[in-house]
């Protein structure tokens, strides 16, 4: 079976959307605002979306595209970002180990 040339863009939206992955970006403390904006535009230019913004650390929640992290790296090289994937964290606390 051969597929149509009309679904061809919908296979390409589809395979887009499966790229995005959500990140957690964290500057130094000394990293100017207009650092962080330019990240901020950079995520929003290429379809992504700013979840979470911390104001007690430079440091915001974004589902990005996979090759917008380089371009967030690249804006500044004396204020590069840690970006790492948003994960939740949950700590279980173990019963007491009988003797």
């Amino acid at each position: 079976m051969k597929i149509s040339n009309l679904f061809l863009p919908i296979l390409g939206l589809v395979s887009v959307a499966s790229a995005q992955r959500q990140v957690l970006v964290t500057y130094p403390n000394d990293t100017p605002p207009s650092i962080i904006d330019q990240a901020k535009k950079a995520i929003l230019a290429t379809g992504g979306k700013i979840t979470e913004e911390y104001s007690l650390i430079k440091s915001f929640a974004a589902t990005v595209s996979s090759d917008v992290v380089d371009t967030l790296n690249a804006l500044s090289s004396l204020h590069t970002p840690v970006v790492e994937d948003d994960q939740t964290i949950t700590i279980q606390q173990q019963a007491p180990l009988e003797h």
